[in-house]
């Protein structure tokens, strides 16, 4: 059975962008987008254009340039923010608006001052507006993981005969739990009229730590695309992570979804990002943290020196990582300590093996890692006699 395609909208350039002390400048911009192009991303979404003249001129280079990618602009339920918006993806291959407004009681009342019959005419407003320019038009439900299902339902509705070709909703401040969102989903699947004529997609954010769980609750549940960034990064706590969707789609085959992602440039594009804007991968992040394939339990480091599918579920060279890393610690074993030295060009006997490990614990409790350098160290200065192949 063919799989269904999960399409992947990439918001970094947007809604990760939006990080404090992550701006960049268009050049910075452009280099990545052309890399989430290559990375086979669906949807860029590369900014909101009205924001800011920077904003403007940023999505416009990238809908010149990108070759593959749906180039997507944000705006409001606004018709200014619509005219802008359609003037900076018009070069686009494939162009698409994104607007939507605040569809929870809390927005209404709290943010527009105003009734839900009203939301609904300013929602069909603007995604008729939007028709006017380009075919995709994308709409938002902002707060709609906090939105009462049968009015989401009625809002969900009136913008797809308004002509709306995806429904995104989003869990704005990820509160929902990965029951609540994907039941949200599969409300809107079976409640909606005319909802095979759109697109529902994911947005979540990570307050909770739930963006990714989330996410994939909903795909399961009836959702094909996700909304996501590099590395996580977004509002407060971040959004959808990218790498870790991407994969775990990839590592379940049973869910029957997978997407159009090389995953193979996973790594190297986290690194880019990263130092694009200045924003540091925490070492232990899925998948593209430094530490997600590194091994420094004795327990751990024998299994996967024996068979790597012990400890890893995935292979490194399938997110590009080079290999396993074996980190010597006091925690390490044997076994560690013999695969690190034959690297290095000492083929240990038993025995031989067995004097230089006392040596290496004393050293190994000295330093929190034991280096390539260190080793040899420990091999010249263990009282047992060992010759280097190198």
């Amino acid at each position: 059975m063919d799989k269904d395609k999960v399409q992947i909208f990439d918001t970094t350039l947007r809604d990760g962008e939006q990080v404090p002390g992550c701006k960049l400048d268009t050049k910075q911009k452009l280099i990545i987008a052309e890399r989430l192009d290559e990375l086979g991303v669906d949807v860029i979404e590369a900014g909101f254009p009205i924001s800011s003249p920077g904003d403007f001129k940023s999505v416009q280079e990238i809908a010149k340039l990108v070759k593959n990618a749906t180039v997507c602009g944000l705006t409001r339920a606004v018709k200014k923010d619509i005219e802008v918006a359609a003037e900076a993806i018009k070069f686009a291959k494939i162009p698409r608006i994104h607007t939507g407004i605040g569809t929870s009681d809390s927005h209404i009342k709290h943010k527009f001052n105003t009734t839900r019959e009203k939301i609904i005419e300013r929602a069909v407003d603007a995604v008729s507006y939007a028709k006017s320019f380009v075919e995709d038009v994308e709409f938002y439900a902002e707060d709609a993981g906090r939105t009462d299902n049968e009015f989401l339902a009625q809002i969900c509705e009136a913008v797809i005969k308004a002509g709306a070709t995806v429904l995104n909703i989003p869990d704005t401040t990820g509160y929902c739990l990965p029951e609540e969102y994907g039941a949200k989903m599969k409300y809107l699947k079976e409640n909606v009229k005319g909802i095979n004529k759109a697109i529902l997609s994911c947005h979540c954010h990570n307050d909770l730590g739930l963006a990714t769980a989330n996410s994939i609750a909903g795909v399961v549940h009836g959702a094909r695309q996700i909304e996501c960034t590099i590395n996580g990064i977004g509002e407060r706590a971040g959004n959808t992570s990218l790498e870790e969707v991407v994969m775990i789609l990839k590592q379940h085959p049973y869910l029957n979804l997978d997407t159009n992602i090389n995953s193979t440039l996973l790594f190297d594009t986290s690194r880019m990002v990263s130092q694009k804007m200045g924003m540091p991968v925490q070492p232990n992040k899925a998948i593209v943290g430094s530490n997600a394939f590194a091994h420094s339990s004795g327990i751990h480091q024998d299994g996967v020196i024996k068979q790597r599918e012990t400890y890893e579920i995935i292979d490194p060279a399938d997110v590009g990582v080079t290999e396993s890393s074996i980190v010597l610690t006091a925690r390490s074993g044997r076994a560690a300590l013999a695969y690190r030295a034959k690297r290095i060009g000492y083929e240990l006997t038993k025995l031989q093996l067995d004097a230089v490990y006392e040596n290496f614990l004393e050293f190994a409790d000295r330093k929190k890692e034991i280096l390539d350098d260190d080793i040899h160290q420990i091999m010249e200065t263990s009282d047992v006699s060992i010759k280097s192949l190198a």
